[in-house]
């Protein structure tokens, strides 16, 4: 089993930040690729931002130049800073890890952006 536990959601203005946690426990083999997803109410996930075992980085083109994603020095974290964040990135967002062939979700943390 693979666990996964995600932290940093919260409720915060237009143009301000946050940084999301993920940290993946268990039985972990070579982790390929760890990533952020999310999903807004009424529509499906969505890729947000992935990054491989050798630090390549793939992001949706609505999150480019504000969004940033990062593995830990532990390597089975990783991180999401999100700055200038608009009311259309209020979503759930979720961690993923694939490692030894599957793939995994956390829970999910909710950010919200109001006016």
């Amino acid at each position: 089993q693979v666990q996964l536990v995600e932290s940093g959601g919260g409720l915060v203005q237009p143009g301000e930040s946050l940084r999301l946690s993920c940290a993946a426990s268990g039985n972990i083999f070579i982790i390929s690729v760890m990533g952020w997803y999310r999903q807004a109410p009424g529509k499906e996930r969505e890729l947000v931002a992935t990054i491989t075992g050798g630090g390549r980085t793939n992001y949706a083109d609505s999150v480019k130049g504000r969004f940033t994603i990062s593995r830990g020095n532990a390597k089975n974290t990783v991180y999401l800073q999100m700055n200038s964040l608009k009311p259309e990135d209020t979503a759930i967002y979720s961690c993923s890890v694939t490692t030894g062939g599957s793939v995994h979700w956390g829970q999910g943390t909710q950010v919200t952006v109001f006016s």
